[in-house]
């Protein structure tokens, strides 16, 4: 474990020995919430690992470098973004799988727009964020969350 994550973790259970000295009831009030969250979501948690380790099987990492190293840099960011849009993964699952395909080779551009798709675009969730925002709003955010994760790639790729 680096030394982030070490004082991720330390400063995390400083804070909820604080809340707890603080209010003990309301701590475990938002505990209680926190775990029935948490339940909630696991399924779609273990689904999406699964999915990505599938994915990973069926194509491993080297075969979609050799694959996007072919395209030029504009078509291989714009299909990765693409690609990136079909689901939405939480960073924790997403950056590792970003170091797996950047480690095979994929360049930095292409990983770049299909990292922030993963994260900000999502078709698999749009009828839930329709049911809960409207249309309009979810078209609107999901159009702008890939022009600017397009915008983002190309920035990087010249910073990096």
């Amino acid at each position: 474990m680096d030394v982030f994550t070490i004082a991720v973790w330390v400063l995390t259970a400083g804070f909820c020995i604080f809340s707890f000295a603080k209010d003990k009831e309301k701590t475990k009030k938002a505990f209680k919430m926190a775990f029935g969250m948490g339940k909630g979501m696991l399924g779609s948690l273990i689904s999406i690992i699964f999915l990505i380790g599938l994915v990973l099987t069926i194509l491993p990492p080297q075969q979609i470098a050799a694959f996007i190293e072919k395209q030029s840099i504009y078509l291989a960011t714009v299909v990765s973004a693409l690609f990136g849009t079909i689901t939405i993964i939480p960073a924790f699952i997403a950056f590792p799988l970003i170091g797996t395909l950047v480690g095979a080779g994929v360049g930095i551009v292409p990983s770049v727009a299909f990292l922030t798709t993963l994260t900000m675009v999502g078709i698999v969730t749009f009828p839930l964020e329709k049911k809960q925002f409207g249309t309009k709003f979810t078209v609107v955010r999901n159009t702008l969350s890939f022009v600017f994760a397009i915008i983002i790639a190309l920035v990087m790729g010249v910073i990096i």
